[in-house]
């Protein structure tokens, strides 16, 4: 990787000025030059002006080199900043103390001047070299997160559509799994499920009916009561959808499997397809079971008018103990005007195909 250095800057530190004066004749004419004559003036020029390297001096009055070092080391905004110790204390110890401290050289005076514009032109050439990896790290992960934001935007729209494609055959506008999934949302986070959790519902829930597919027109459409052996294939829309969703091991397409399965599952026991009874039925379930029924009350449909919202939500408590699960029922309540704004905004966006 070819680097370019000749802007770095370099921040020089020591309580001589001649020591100073000289290492600004060596490198002043290569780099960008800031001084400081003592410890705390270090600090402050090396958290305001970030240099790419500094030369620091040992023997000072108030705080030494070391020190200095040790502060500079331990704050996340100098931390990073290479350190090369320049001094006349050439011992064994004394350099093996620098380097413990993070310096990454240790340069004794007097020093060769060859020596000293080389070892500053590596560590320079280094720090530059990290910089633009770590640059170029943070740009591949940002197009790793968007590329991977992109395929989950894609996969939720292929949900919403083939999910939209189950149901158009009797709800052609695609605003029930729309508000459907925003019902469940709300009613998720009341009951206490985390946001992620609260998520996946949101995004599996339009998957629920997903079976209908399967289901003959004749019965699917027909405009009266559906007689004995028409209500039984008419349930098997629920294992249909499970079949059709079942065996991959995404998190959301296991929820909706779950969802799709039991979401005519009752309290009592007395729902279908398995006739599982309280807390037997996933809370996903349960949670599509109270938001389903509520968008179907309130939704105009072929052979009934909406209902109000006020009425859906006394059939809903109605049910409570029955059919749903009654510490939902109370989240549900809770939520009444949460509920009311999300469908009344969905509504106001597409066609109006409920009472509010």
């Amino acid at each position: 990787m070819q680097v370019d250095i000749s802007e770095s800057r370099i921040l020089i530190v020591d309580d001589t000025k001649s020591n100073i004066d000289l290492l600004v004749s060596l490198l002043g004419s290569s780099y960008r030059l800031s001084v400081a004559l003592d410890g705390n003036s270090a600090l402050i020029q090396a958290r305001e002006n970030n240099p790419d390297l500094i030369l620091l001096d040992i023997m000072m009055p108030i705080m030494n080199g070391f020190e200095v070092c040790k502060i500079l080391k331990s704050d996340p905004l100098t931390s990073s900043i290479p350190i090369i110790f320049i001094t006349a204390l050439d011992d064994t110890e004394f350099i093996t103390k620098g380097f413990k401290l993070g310096a990454v050289d240790y340069i004794t005076k007097p020093f060769r001047i060859p020596e000293l514009r080389a070892r500053v032109h590596t560590h320079l050439s280094l720090r530059h070299a990290m910089l633009a990896y770590a640059n170029q790290n943070r740009i591949l992960e940002s197009r790793v997160k968007e590329r991977t934001k992109e395929l989950r935007d894609t996969q939720l729209e292929i949900i919403y559509r083939l999910s939209r494609a189950a149901e158009y055959r009797d709800n052609q506008t695609g605003l029930h799994i729309k508000r459907l999934s925003h019902l469940c949302r709300i009613l998720a986070s009341a009951c206490g499920c985390d946001d992620k959790t609260a998520d996946v519902i949101f995004n599996a829930s339009p998957m629920h009916d997903i079976g209908k597919i399967g289901i003959p027109d004749s019965i699917l459409l027909k405009p009266g009561p559906l007689d004995a052996e028409e209500w039984k294939i008419m349930q098997t829309h629920t294992t249909i959808g499970a079949e059709i969703l079942s065996g991959h091991d995404s998190l959301l397409i296991k929820m909706g499997e779950m969802i799709a399965l039991t979401h005519h599952e009752k309290w009592d026991g007395s729902g279908y397809p398995q006739g599982l009874a309280g807390l037997d039925i996933p809370l996903a379930g349960r949670i599509v079971a109270i938001c389903d029924v509520f968008d179907a009350l309130t939704s105009k449909r072929p052979y009934k008018d909406a209902w109000g919202p006020n009425d859906a939500f006394d059939e809903i408590n109605a049910g409570r103990a029955a059919s749903f699960d009654p510490r939902l029922v109370d989240c549900f309540l809770n939520c009444r005007s949460d509920l009311i704004e999300i469908v009344r905004s969905l509504n106001s966006a597409g066609q109006k195909s409920c009472a509010f």
